[in-house]
């Protein structure tokens, strides 16, 4: 069916009307100090075919167009059927550290040396694609951290923004506290037995007004749960001038820290070396054991303002084609 989203729009319908009838009439000009032939011969053709000037055709062609116009203001649109979402899933965010430590490039994705946040974009997004029935969020953090994608069902539009994020976006540092205590903001509304936090991070927090464990402490409170991630590869080779020596590019992280956050919300911690662990540690998290939420609907529509709105400038179009035709008083 047809709804209209702005139905007041058509209280404007009479406007035309009420203009002609209450605005005041234009002031008359004084007469011109030269004498110009044109305007002369233009007020004796108006005189002499009122008719066509004043015809019932564009008066009507005029009232067509109103309320076409009108129309489109009044956004008219297609309403579906109904759609039943999902009546069971929880509300989990997603915490990624994108800070200049990710581009360490240790994880090695079918033969090719990439970079931390690829490898977790690799494996993050089809663990959206399967979360049916969950509403995830996503916090993009650094030095500080952001919300870049609040709780939605829209999960293609959150992998989107996850797949266009940059390491450096949110600042050089690490603040895994001020991360959790933003997911934990978020989670204010929500049914405190569906709160899941998923925390990402290659390093040890260096910034922020939160200590990480201050924060496990009140998301402790709030009936967060926390799942902490730790990234990085324990040994790589770097090629140097007397050949090549071995290195652990995972000493900065804080496995201790991101097991006490786990422990403090009755979460879990999970330490990914590679790429395989990533894919192991999401299919665990697809266990997660899904929570009864209220029954929703949802109306599809299409919006069809374009429709009204095309035909009042053809309309439009036209009228100003006859204005131009010189022929045009010889029209009926």
């Amino acid at each position: 069916m047809i709804e209209f989203a702005w139905n007041y729009a058509f209280l404007l319908l009479p406007l035309p009307w009420l203009v002609k009838q209450w605005a005041p009439a234009a002031a008359t000009t004084p007469a011109a100090a030269l004498y110009v032939s044109f305007y002369q011969a233009m007020r004796q053709v108006l005189s002499e075919h009122p008719s066509t000037v004043r015809s019932s055709a564009v008066f009507w062609l005029n009232i067509g167009i109103w309320l076409l116009l009108v129309t489109a203001v009044a956004q008219p649109r297609w309403m579906g059927e109904p759609v039943a979402m999902p009546t069971s899933g929880r509300d989990l965010m997603m915490a990624i550290d994108l800070s200049k430590s990710m581009q360490m490039p240790d994880m090695n994705i079918r033969g090719e040396m990439v970079d931390r946040l690829v490898a977790i974009k690799a494996v993050a997004t089809p663990f959206i694609e399967r979360r049916k029935g969950d509403r995830l969020g996503l916090i993009l953090f650094g030095q500080q951290a952001y919300l870049q994608t609040p709780l939605t069902f829209d999960h293609k539009t959150l992998a989107t923004m996850l797949n266009e994020s940059v390491i450096g976006l949110a600042g050089d540092a690490t603040a895994i506290g001020d991360a959790i205590g933003l997911a934990i903001k978020r989670f204010a509304d929500q049914p405190q037995e569906s709160r899941v936090l998923i925390l990402m991070t290659d390093g040890a927090n260096t910034a922020g007004e939160v200590t990480p464990q201050q924060a496990a402490q009140l998301a402790a409170q709030e009936h967060v749960r926390i799942y902490s991630i730790g990234i990085g590869a324990t040994e790589v080779e770097v090629p140097t001038l007397f050949g090549s020596r071995r290195m652990n590019p995972s000493v900065d992280l804080d496995e201790t820290t991101l097991r006490q956050l786990a422990d403090l919300t009755g979460g879990h911690y999970f330490r990914a070396k590679n790429p395989e662990d990533l894919v192991g540690i999401y299919a665990q998290l697809d266990q997660l054991e899904p929570v009864l939420q209220e029954n929703r609907t949802v109306r599809p529509f299409k919006n069809l303002f374009y429709w009204p709105l095309g035909f009042a400038l053809i309309l439009s179009w036209l009228q100003a084609l006859w204005w131009l035709n010189p022929n045009r008083r010889a029209l009926p």
